[in-house]
């Protein structure tokens, strides 16, 4: 894994915490700010783990998911109260409250949507669709 930074990824990045951000506040409905925010969650630390390091697609995929997993570990184990942060609104988003086996469903489909977006920029890069020529 090299350091590399990469402004296309980091740009989305910020796209995708901003959007994140304004779900975690403003949304309050039973779908998009739990699950879509599964999902975009991971699309996010790809995004930003992609920004700063030249690591293989593969991995840097199944490594977010198997954090995203971490974290939902940490949440049936009810690691806020554990560390006596459950009055700490940034702690309980960040980390969550509870656990949810579909939140799991969530973060393999936000990284099955990485690989299918990482194929056809690949793809686009081997045809030169992509390349800006």
């Amino acid at each position: 894994m090299m350091i590399h930074f990469h402004k296309k990824y980091f740009f989305a990045a910020i796209f995708l915490f901003l959007l994140l951000v304004f779900i975690a506040v403003f949304v309050r409905d039973s779908v998009i700010r739990p699950y879509g925010g599964d999902l975009l969650v991971v699309v996010f630390l790809y995004c930003l783990l992609k920004s700063f390091f030249r690591i293989p697609v593969k991995n840097a995929i199944f490594g977010v998911f198997l954090f995203a997993i971490a974290i939902e570990a940490l949440q049936y184990l009810r690691i806020v109260n554990l560390l006596g942060l459950e009055g700490n609104n940034i702690a309980t988003i960040i980390l969550g409250s509870y656990f949810e086996w579909l939140d799991i469903l969530f973060y393999a489909l936000g990284a099955l949507l990485v690989y299918v977006m990482e194929l056809g920029r690949m793809r686009n890069l081997r045809t030169g669709e992509g390349s800006g020529t």
